[in-house]
């Protein structure tokens, strides 16, 4: 279906009829089935759908950028300025590539050359698409830099991708896709890996740098809250089809396609668990302190501190739900190490009124099986090499070491079924699970070991929407159902509310604000945590006040 007139001469590009199809083998795979829509000039499209509905697939399709032959088009044209590019020649799709349409991606860091500095990155298009000189070029490279806002730019022309930020990274990827002033920006789910306020920032950049350009705009994501705010129309896709397209403004208000009305009803929901003042306390730290020396010179002295943890308290109850929330780079992480004592820290640290900081290594063990962790990336914290059987029963061959093989099978099985699995799927691979259901296999491998304490590390942000509220459910129910004590660190705030009875806010290291998730999230007092909650459920008002780049 179109959104557009075919013939108009308002549409800059018109994917008509396409179908990608991937070969391995003898078999064949359609990843995108007969889609068609139009992007007019200076207009934002929306390809919205969770993973695996096609839209990557069919945004690299408009610059050749599959990996051919393994993929073909059965049928389809893509059109940009009235030439089909499919069938365009190599050096015209070459000439297009960066220089009329430009895209950029959900992972700077793996896009951007590691080897190479950012003035390097960016002249070579430059110099690839305007056989510039090397003045001109740097003058350009500047003005760019600038243009995407990262300050004092005469300071980053020398820097490499590993000495920026995650949202100087993705400016600097805005600032090469803008370089020879394309007529399409592809954005491929550019904001995912961003906290909210840097996100929000990105794209108040990217909708000034449309406006300043004239430039139209094809922008794939998975969130449909930026779609509200940013997107002028939207194609919803779903196993390679786009099942409804419209003005944004009537697919929100009212959506005909059920694949629609559930991505718009699956953002997380519900209330944490009631409050529980007379709950014992099931972890308690005091003043904890974790710092990182910074040591130069040929003697590697020690010239400075990073402090990561710098003199936070905590309280966490039974059957309750701390949140800590915070920008990358806030101590998040590091705090909830420091608690499960897998590094060293100062301060004094209780688990059930028993001490951990004046215990080794070695003295934890008899612990361990009590506290345990849930990881961001569901895929990378499981083994390719042991099935899922091995690998939820891997805890029970170290704590549990008087169970029979039997035993540890059928404790293996109950702990699949409790989160939704099917028992009977225990000997297959990690590979051969969606990331939703890959994050419930880590989930078991945690509660197989019957834990009173549960440190989540942002097990959500990997997840599409209606994943994410699948996951949120079952971690709840398994709270209700053991009592348990959460640990839940994100800086998805919309999660963290359905989820937490008290807030840690944490900013390079300290405590911000510190209570209930009741007043930090309705009445926040400080301007960060106002930033942050601007950001997180009103993307128009967050103005970037947060952080600085």
């Amino acid at each position: 279906m179109s959104g557009a007139t075919a013939g108009n001469d308002d549409v800059l590009l018109s994917v008509r009829d396409l179908s990608v199809a991937f070969h391995q083998g003898g078999d064949s795979q359609m990843a995108v089935d007969h889609i068609s829509f139009d992007i007019r000039r200076g207009e934002t499209v929306a390809l919205v759908g969770e993973s695996g509905s096609g839209k990557s697939v069919s945004a690299l399709s408009v610059l050749k950028l599959l990996p051919y032959p393994s993929a073909s088009h059965p049928s389809g044209q893509i059109l940009f300025k009235g030439q089909d590019l499919l069938s365009a020649p190599e050096a015209h799709i070459r000439d297009v590539r960066g220089n009329d349409i430009t895209m950029i991606f959900q992972e700077p860091m793996t896009s951007l050359n590691p080897l190479q500095s950012v003035e390097k990155q960016i002249s070579e298009i430059l110099h690839l698409h305007q056989l510039i000189k090397p003045d001109e070029a740097r003058r350009q490279v500047l003005e760019l830099l600038d243009q995407v806002g990262i300050r004092e730019p005469e300071k980053r022309l020398a820097s490499y991708p590993h000495q920026l930020s995650g949202g100087q990274r993705q400016r600097v990827m805005i600032a090469m896709a803008l370089a020879n002033r394309p007529e399409l920006l592809i954005a491929d789910e550019p904001t995912t890996a961003l906290d909210v306020t840097v996100q929000a920032q990105i794209l108040e950049l990217l909708r000034d740098l449309k406006h300043r350009h004239g430039m139209a705009m094809l922008f794939i994501t998975h969130d449909l809250g930026i779609v509200r705010k940013f997107a002028d129309r939207v194609c919803v896709m779903t196993d390679g089809k786009i099942v409804e397209t419209g003005p944004t403004k009537d697919i929100f208000t009212n959506p005909k396609h059920a694949y629609t009305k559930h991505l718009l009803a699956a953002e997380p929901k519900g209330e944490p668990p009631g409050r529980k003042p007379d709950a014992p306390d099931v972890m308690r730290a005091e003043d904890i302190k974790v710092w990182f020396p910074v040591k130069q010179g040929f003697l590697r002295r020690t010239v400075d501190h990073i402090k990561a943890v710098d003199g936070l308290s905590l309280r966490l109850k039974a059957g309750q739900t701390l949140g800590v929330v915070g920008e990358s780079g806030s101590g998040k992480t590091t705090l909830g190490l420091a608690l499960m004592r897998l590094i060293r820290s100062e301060g004094e640290i209780y688990f059930e009124d028993q001490p951990l900081h004046a215990r080794s290594f070695k003295e934890m063990r008899p612990l361990r099986s009590a506290m345990q962790v849930v990881f961001q990336d569901p895929f990378g914290s499981l083994s390719p090499r042991m099935s899922i059987a091995d690998i939820v029963g891997e805890g029970l061959a170290i704590h549990a070491r008087d169970l029979s093989a039997g035993a540890r099978d059928t404790r293996v099985a109950e702990a699949l079924e409790e989160v939704g699995l099917d028992a009977s799927t225990r000997w297959r691979y990690p590979h051969e699970f969606s990331g939703g259901q890959r994050q419930r296999i880590a989930i078991a491998r945690a509660m197989v070991l019957k834990p009173r304490f549960v440190m989540l590390d942002e097990p959500t942000s990997a997840l599409d929407m209606s994943v994410q509220a699948q996951v949120v459910d079952l971690l709840r129910d398994l709270q209700a159902r053991h009592n348990l004590a959460y640990l839940f660190i994100s800086h998805d705030l919309k999660v963290v509310r359905a989820l937490a009875n008290d807030v840690i806010v944490m900013r390079s290291g300290k405590v911000v604000e510190q209570g209930t998730a009741d007043q930090i999230f309705d009445r926040p007092e400080t301007d960060y945590t106002r930033a942050l909650m601007a950001a997180a459920f009103n993307l128009e008002s967050a103005s970037g006040g947060a952080v600085s780049e």
